[in-house]
């Protein structure tokens, strides 16, 4: 089974009573297996066009917008990256190309953060 870039998956579709899990694929995805939460396996069959409603999501100790990336731990990997969208209070783990994606390989996504270290200040500082 393969995900792709784009591609939403949603807990609530197949099993409507869960805390709601949604993410969304941000990158690679050709060796994905499964995402198992509240017990459940979620696969390709759980892709939805778009996300649903926000009611009754039950969100867990991972927060909103944060990308768990399997290139962080796994350097042979398809390169899964996913993004939690809403929910996520019984999240387990991503199966992936044989690896098993947790809560610690979560980065969390700034938006407007810069990549690298901030240039040094050269000269005076100060108000004109």
């Amino acid at each position: 089974m393969a995900v792709k870039k784009g591609d939403i998956i949603d807990e609530f579709k197949r099993h409507p009573g869960s805390c709601g899990l949604v993410v969304k694929v941000m990158g690679g995805g050709e060796g994905f297996e499964k995402i198992v939460c509240c017990d459940h396996n979620l696969t390709e069959d759980d892709i939805v066009p778009q996300i649903g409603s926000p009611m009754g999501r039950k969100r867990g100790e991972l927060p909103l917008a944060v990308i768990l990336d399997e290139k962080k731990l796994y350097a042979d990997s398809c390169g899964l990256r996913v993004m939690i969208m809403d929910g996520g209070a019984g999240f387990r783990e991503i199966v992936s190309c044989g690896h098993s994606l947790t809560v610690n390989t979560m980065r969390v996504f700034k938006l407007g953060q810069m990549r690298g270290t901030p240039p040094a200040a050269t000269g005076q500082q100060g108000t004109a």
